[in-house]
């Protein structure tokens, strides 16, 4: 195969990837063996795949061709290949959530999400790196080290989804999955100058989980484009029994077309959460002129934001909570092998007490009112995703932004867990880039469960301004 049209793979869009193979112009073989040749050139710059299974990739390459020359019907995602979040359960694959308690896990069973990303026809490349047990927007963790931004190694990709996020800037592979809590899907999307979106809870159904009715943490698509990320999307939402908060939604009202005129609609914008929150001005300066965007598309604009008081408690409280159930026996067992920022969070979650939980439930539920309140008088929510840059890779986290002192690793992350306190939907896409060519993301926010909606304006804006498209050098 010619470096042309290995070139040409690597950077296809999922959705024309899929559309070659099927009509058998591109088997699945030489789509696989384009990204892993991809992977072998750029992964040691970036350190984004960490877990490789090449053969048993081509192996089902095979397969998939073989399938498809005898008639099968295919899936949606055939021949596509894929690298799963290594929080994610493969079965048969290393999983070891950044911690060194699972640094040789191999789990019997796939996790839902991958169970059906490998219905939908996908293979599995191997693993994306994360930081330990996915806590953190800084990817590094004591098994593999640091993943590094592609657009400038000496910073950070972001995170949780910071090695998917960096694979997909490479051209590692076309989709990915992920989760986000407090901003792992939108954060290293922002960083990497790729779409994250963090749906609806319940909108993809995650099983197993320690307690099955929270709300906080979902799992979700990154993609290089809005259109590929809606059609992860397709394949991974939809009812299953074992989710008690699965909406009913099948995955196939995802797989449409998402061209919209957004004339007349109502978009609020806010650079700072109506300064509630620190920005650093090179965000913002990147962020004013995409905001404009939206004018010229027809769209009402004006500054306004949400009241999100009570939203830190809320996030703060449910999340200490659920670190406390799923990780504290182990804590108990293995503390050594803990960093001490998670340490800490799991120990805030045991020093609560009933109200405490009672008392960020209360809020939360008064927080979603507001909000829904808020998205009567407007359509759509404009944000940073980020408050900083990408940053140091050597430093876990900044220590201020816009000169204000962060007292901890979640702080300059409120920009993105105070969305997540509020259930809506959100997107991260890319919007350009600062003075030192770092990306930056803006974050499109919908009311709750209007997930579509949000990929189409987010789809409109991409359209508009194209900067995904712009390559990290090194790929």
């Amino acid at each position: 195969m010619s470096e042309e049209i290995n070139a040409e793979i690597r950077f296809a869009s999922a959705r024309e990837l899929a559309r070659r193979i099927r009509a058998r112009e591109l088997s699945a073989r030489e789509v696989v063996q384009a990204h892993l040749d991809q992977i072998e050139r750029t992964n040691p710059q970036v350190n984004a795949i960490v877990t490789l299974v090449a053969e048993r990739a081509l192996d089902q390459a095979r397969d998939a061709d073989e399938q498809l020359a005898r008639g099968a019907d295919p899936g949606p995602l055939h021949g596509l290949p894929v690298a799963h979040k290594d929080t994610h359960a493969t079965a048969g694959i290393r999983t070891t959530s950044g911690s060194p308690i699972f640094a040789d896990h191999v789990p019997a069973a796939d996790d839902l999400v991958v169970e059906r990303i490998r219905a939908a026809g996908a293979i599995t490349l191997g693993k994306t790196n994360v930081p330990e047990f996915a806590a953190g927007s800084h990817t590094f963790n004591p098994i593999f080290g640091v993943t590094r931004n592609p657009y400038d190694p000496s910073r950070s990709a972001g995170g949780s989804s910071g090695g998917a996020a960096a694979a997909l800037a490479c051209g590692m592979h076309p989709i990915a999955d992920g989760s986000d809590m407090g901003g792992s899907l939108r954060n290293p999307a922002s960083f990497c100058n790729v779409v994250g979106f963090r749906p609806s809870p319940g909108r993809v159904p995650s099983w197993p989980v320690p307690a099955g009715w929270a709300t906080m943490g979902v799992q979700g698509p990154m993609a290089r484009t809005v259109a590929d990320a809606a059609l992860l999307l397709s394949v991974l939402a939809g009812p299953d029994p074992r989710s008690p908060i699965a909406l009913e939604t099948p995955g196939s009202a995802f797989a449409v077309p998402l061209g919209r005129d957004l004339a007349g609609l109502r978009v609020a914008w806010s650079p700072d959460f109506g300064g509630t929150v620190p920005v650093d001005s090179a965000v913002t300066g990147v962020l004013e002129p995409a905001v404009k965007v939206f004018e010229e598309l027809g769209c009402a604009v004006e500054e306004a934001c949400p009241d999100l008081s009570g939203a830190d408690e809320v996030f703060r409280t449910l999340r200490a909570w659920h670190w406390d159930v799923a990780l504290g026996p182990l804590l108990d067992e293995r503390r050594a092998d803990f960093k001490p920022s998670l340490a800490a969070n799991i120990e805030a979650g045991r020093a609560l007490s009933g109200p405490d939980v009672g008392r960020a439930e209360a809020l939360h539920t008064a927080l979603f009112h507001r909000v829904r309140e808020f998205f009567g008088r407007y359509d759509a929510l404009l944000l940073p995703v980020s408050q900083v840059p990408p940053f140091d890779a050597e430093i876990e986290y900044p220590d201020e932004v816009a000169g204000q002192p962060m007292p901890d690793y979640l702080e300059w992350m409120r920009s993105c867990f105070l969305v997540s306190a509020t259930g809506c939907p959100a997107l991260s896409v890319p919007a350009g880039f600062t003075g030192d060519g770092l990306p930056v993301g803006l974050q499109i926010v919908g009311p709750h469960r209007a997930d579509l909606d949000v990929l189409r304006i987010g789809h409109a804006f991409e359209q508009a301004t194209r900067h995904g498209t712009r390559r990290p050098p090194l790929a």
